[in-house]
Protein backbone atom coordinates (compact mmCIF):
# COMPACT_ATOMS: atom_id res chain seq x y z
CA UNK A 1 0.00 0.00 0.00
CA UNK A 2 1.63 3.45 -0.91
CA UNK A 3 1.34 6.72 1.28
CA UNK A 4 -1.26 9.21 0.59
CA UNK A 5 -1.08 12.36 2.17
CA UNK A 6 -3.69 15.07 2.10
CA UNK A 7 -2.38 18.60 2.91
CA UNK A 8 -4.98 21.44 4.64
CA UNK A 9 -3.83 24.87 6.13
CA UNK A 10 -6.66 26.29 8.63
CA UNK A 11 -4.79 29.92 9.71
CA UNK A 12 -1.25 29.39 10.81
CA UNK A 13 -1.10 25.40 10.83
CA UNK A 14 -0.25 22.90 8.34
CA UNK A 15 -2.77 20.18 8.56
CA UNK A 16 -1.00 16.48 7.59
CA UNK A 17 -2.95 13.86 7.34
CA UNK A 18 -1.51 10.32 6.14
CA UNK A 19 -3.11 7.16 5.44
CA UNK A 20 -0.87 4.13 3.74
CA UNK A 21 2.77 3.10 4.63
CA UNK A 22 5.60 6.12 5.18
CA UNK A 23 8.56 3.68 4.41
CA UNK A 24 12.11 4.52 2.32
CA UNK A 25 10.23 3.98 -1.29
CA UNK A 26 7.58 7.02 -0.21
CA UNK A 27 9.92 9.09 2.53
CA UNK A 28 11.93 11.19 0.17
CA UNK A 29 8.90 12.22 -1.84
CA UNK A 30 6.64 12.80 1.25
CA UNK A 31 9.86 14.98 2.79
CA UNK A 32 10.16 17.05 -0.98
CA UNK A 33 6.92 17.51 -0.79
CA UNK A 34 6.55 18.86 2.53
CA UNK A 35 9.79 21.27 2.68
CA UNK A 36 7.91 22.63 -0.90
CA UNK A 37 4.50 23.30 1.16
CA UNK A 38 6.38 24.32 4.34
CA UNK A 39 7.98 27.34 2.26
CA UNK A 40 5.16 28.26 -0.32
CA UNK A 41 2.37 28.80 2.93
CA UNK A 42 2.98 30.67 5.54
CA UNK A 43 2.61 28.35 8.50
CA UNK A 44 4.26 28.56 12.08
CA UNK A 45 2.81 25.07 13.57
CA UNK A 46 2.04 21.83 12.02
CA UNK A 47 -0.32 18.89 13.32
CA UNK A 48 0.23 15.25 11.98
CA UNK A 49 -2.75 13.27 12.07
CA UNK A 50 -1.54 9.62 11.93
CA UNK A 51 -4.86 7.87 12.59
CA UNK A 52 -4.72 6.05 8.84
CA UNK A 53 -0.88 5.20 9.21
CA UNK A 54 -0.78 1.76 8.99
CA UNK A 55 3.03 1.45 8.96
CA UNK A 56 6.20 3.62 9.33
CA UNK A 57 9.70 2.67 9.78
CA UNK A 58 12.67 4.64 10.60
CA UNK A 59 13.19 6.63 7.17
CA UNK A 60 9.71 8.17 7.92
CA UNK A 61 10.91 8.88 11.66
CA UNK A 62 13.61 10.77 9.97
CA UNK A 63 11.44 12.70 8.13
CA UNK A 64 9.39 13.74 10.70
CA UNK A 65 12.14 14.62 12.75
CA UNK A 66 13.44 16.92 10.13
CA UNK A 67 10.58 18.89 9.90
CA UNK A 68 10.79 19.30 13.79
CA UNK A 69 13.25 20.78 13.80
CA UNK A 70 12.80 23.24 10.95
CA UNK A 71 9.65 24.09 13.11
CA UNK A 72 11.94 24.84 15.87
CA UNK A 73 13.97 27.34 14.27
CA UNK A 74 10.76 29.13 13.53
CA UNK A 75 9.64 29.08 16.69
CA UNK A 76 7.03 26.56 15.81
CA UNK A 77 5.42 23.36 16.98
CA UNK A 78 4.21 19.86 15.79
CA UNK A 79 1.89 17.99 17.64
CA UNK A 80 0.92 14.38 16.41
CA UNK A 81 -2.90 13.13 17.00
CA UNK A 82 -5.08 10.29 16.00
CA UNK A 83 -1.74 7.64 16.36
CA UNK A 84 -2.76 3.68 15.26
CA UNK A 85 -0.86 2.00 18.18
CA UNK A 86 1.57 0.24 15.89
CA UNK A 87 3.11 3.94 14.88
CA UNK A 88 2.65 5.18 18.62
CA UNK A 89 4.78 2.56 19.72
CA UNK A 90 7.47 3.45 17.53
CA UNK A 91 7.23 7.50 18.47
CA UNK A 92 7.39 5.53 22.10
CA UNK A 93 10.65 3.92 21.10
CA UNK A 94 12.49 6.07 19.18
CA UNK A 95 12.28 8.44 21.82
CA UNK A 96 9.86 11.42 19.54
CA UNK A 97 7.08 11.63 22.39
CA UNK A 98 9.86 13.50 24.41
CA UNK A 99 9.81 16.28 21.80
CA UNK A 100 6.51 16.38 19.99
CA UNK A 101 3.14 16.68 21.91
CA UNK A 102 0.80 13.48 21.29
CA UNK A 103 -2.75 14.42 21.15
CA UNK A 104 -6.08 12.46 21.27
CA UNK A 105 -8.04 14.31 17.64
CA UNK A 106 -7.20 17.11 15.59
CA UNK A 107 -9.89 19.18 17.46
CA UNK A 108 -7.50 18.64 20.32
CA UNK A 109 -4.62 19.64 18.93
CA UNK A 110 -5.99 23.09 16.92
CA UNK A 111 -7.58 24.17 20.78
CA UNK A 112 -3.93 23.63 22.00
CA UNK A 113 -2.48 25.96 19.49
CA UNK A 114 -5.23 28.17 20.03
CA UNK A 115 -6.86 27.96 16.52
CA UNK A 116 -10.12 26.09 17.80
CA UNK A 117 -12.19 26.75 20.41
Amino acid sequence: MSLKVDWNVKENVLLVRLSGELDHHEAERFKTDWQRILYEVDVQHVILNLGELTFMDSSGLGVILGRYKELKQIKGEMIVCSISPAVKRLFELSGLFKIIRLEDSEMHALIRLGVAS
